[in-house]
């Protein structure tokens, strides 16, 4: 494989590189296409915007933290890209942004450049209880999810309609040199409704937290009302129930292997979602939607072998360029091919192997992990803990001040944490 300006250019045997070109050996390894995550809150600062069913205006591009630890570590799992998402407290949330994992970069520097936006709905639960408990604000219930994008998308329609009207009407008044047009009423422009629009044009790409076969179904009933096409149903546990009414509709599932009755709502999921989803046509990808899992999505993977013997190739898919399609990256990740970013994994033994480790993980081909390098620097680091443990001991025994230590507190994000660091759930 020769890589070029972090681009595969050539793929085949006894190929001829450029003088000075760093050789790779790779006997005795498996060469895999770098792993995507469709569904990360790895390196978020913060999820969930809860303050309105709706929040179709905030976004999460500036909500990544480029020195997260995590990222390193989902690396060293053979991850190269993330689709980072908002969190699932709102009917509709937040906008996405999906990160290549460019390690010790800035913000700007983990954007995937090109990608195509996307935004968070969320079904079921985890609206219904941060916004109908009690308050007096929809959705209390299900039906009233439903409601809840309906209502949004018709008043998102009605204010493009007068915007525009507004727009053209005060174009007209603005070259009107004899002042005989009155001036038009003004529409202030909306954020808001401008981002639903853009959904109803197809400018975004829905990506819906969801559980239950009957709530799958209901919003595939009021997309075609509104005519969007081309969203994914993410965790979709239930989704093996409707398999062929999704595969009808053209609709993507980004799934867990395996995660279930972890709350009330998913006891029905089963280990085999994702092979029937395959078997029906249905484009399927496995996520990880937490960080320690993320490092493991080789294995995730490997469940679909298990649980209703999904080949092997097609497993790995589940993994690479399955989520690569739902995100529309294809053209640019999730196979080792010709013109693709060289996202590329050095893998020890087969990656659908639970005794298989990453050698190395390449982004854009460049080496962002290597084992080899790994151990070194936390020798180094074992050596500098120990240094400087015995520093602190000699200034105490000395009578120099000390303090006392304080612990350092992380968030691990899911769909549900809530700005306090807990999950309005509780069930992870």
């Amino acid at each position: 494989i020769l890589i070029t300006n972090g681009v595969i250019t050539q793929i085949g045997t006894d190929l001829s590189a450029p003088a000075g070109v760093t050789v790779i050996d790779g006997t005795g390894k498996f060469v895999m296409p770098g792993i995507i995550d469709a569904h990360s809150h790895l390196n978020t600062v913060s999820t969930n915007e809860a303050r309105n069913p709706v929040t179709a205006e905030v976004t999460m591009e500036e909500s990544i933290d480029p020195n997260e630890v995590s990222i390193y570590r989902a690396l060293a799992g053979g991850v190269t890209s993330i689709h980072l998402m908002h969190g699932s407290a709102n009917v509709i949330g937040g906008q996405g942004e999906t990160l290549k994992l460019r390690y010790g970069t800035n913000q700007d520097g983990m954007r995937f450049d090109g990608a195509k936006r996307t935004i968070k709905f969320a079904l079921g639960e985890n609206p219904t209880r941060v916004h109908g408990q009690g308050n007096g604000i929809l959705p209390r219930t299900r039906m009233g999810v439903e409601q809840i994008i309906r209502s949004h998308f018709d008043e998102a329609l009605d204010y493009r309609m007068k915007r525009e009207d507004y727009l053209s009407a005060k174009e007209k008044y603005e070259s009107d040199k004899r002042g005989r047009t009155a001036p038009p009423v003004p529409v202030a422009k909306n954020l808001r409704y401008d981002v639903l629009n853009d959904i109803i044009d197809g400018e975004i790409l829905v990506h819906c937290h969801s559980y239950r076969a009957d709530e799958i179904l209901m919003l595939m009933r009021v997309f075609n009302d509104y005519g969007i096409k081309d969203y994914t149903f993410q965790h979709a546990n239930e989704a093996f129930k409707v398999a062929p009414e999704i595969a009808k509709n053209g609709a993507y599932t980004s799934v867990f292997a395996d995660w279930w009755a972890y709350k009330f709502e998913v006891n029905d999921a089963i280990p085999y979602n994702a092979a029937l989803l395959q078997d029906m046509g249905v484009l399927t990808a496995i996520n990880s939607d937490d960080a320690e899992m993320a490092r493991r999505l080789n294995q995730e993977a490997a469940k679909a072998v298990k649980y209703g013997g999904v080949s092997q190739e097609e497993a790995w898919k589940m993994v690479t360029l399955n989520p690569a399609k739902l995100l529309h990256l294809d053209h640019k990740v999730g196979s080792i091919k010709s013109g693709k970013d060289a996202d590329i994994v050095l893998w020890t033994d087969n990656p659908l192997s639970v005794y298989a480790k990453v050698q190395q993980t390449y982004v854009d081909g460049r080496c962002y992990f290597d084992a080899e390098k790994d151990l070194e620097l936390r020798q180094r680091n074992t050596q500098e803990r120990a240094r400087l443990i015995q520093k602190m001991l000699s200034d105490k025994k000395a009578g120099k001040p000390t303090q006392v230590v304080k612990a350092e507190q992380r968030i691990h994000y899911h769909c549900d944490t809530l700005e306090d660091g807990k999950h309005d759930n509780h069930q992870h």
